[in-house]
């Protein structure tokens, strides 16, 4: 399995709406629920009515289109991270998984992962 690292910093952020937000961006994730707004985006592209937000993040994709039939993937690259002490954040699109760390934390995650014999792309 194929893991391509994303070189960009990331922030997670919640906002007012989404009237302010790049949705042309390369990286632009938002969820909405009866409770809050949230965004994941490049830090360059927070807006400017975050309510909250959380800077310092790195993130990887799992390489390829990942069928829904597929069981297990993001779990058990959530299960190598946490058995070293590693949290994640785990957004799902139609074709793959996205993970992100902190950035303290992402190179260490990267190795691991190689050393467990996923293929790091740069």
């Amino acid at each position: 399995m194929e893991i391509k690292k994303i070189d960009y910093d990331f922030s997670m952020c919640k906002v007012a709406d989404y009237s302010f937000v790049d949705l042309n961006a390369e990286y632009c994730f938002i969820g909405k629920t009866d409770e809050e707004k949230s965004l994941v985006c490049v830090t360059d592209h927070v807006p400017p009515n975050v309510l909250q937000r959380d800077d310092g993040w790195k993130a990887f994709r799992i390489q390829g289109i990942l069928d829904f039939s597929l069981i297990g993937i993001l779990s058990k690259i959530a299960d190598i991270l946490a058995k070293n002490q590693i949290s994640i954040c785990a957004i799902s699109t139609f074709n793959t998984d996205y993970v992100l760390t902190k950035k303290e934390n992402y190179q260490k995650a990267l190795e691991i992962l190689g050393n467990a014999g996923y293929e790091i792309l740069e």
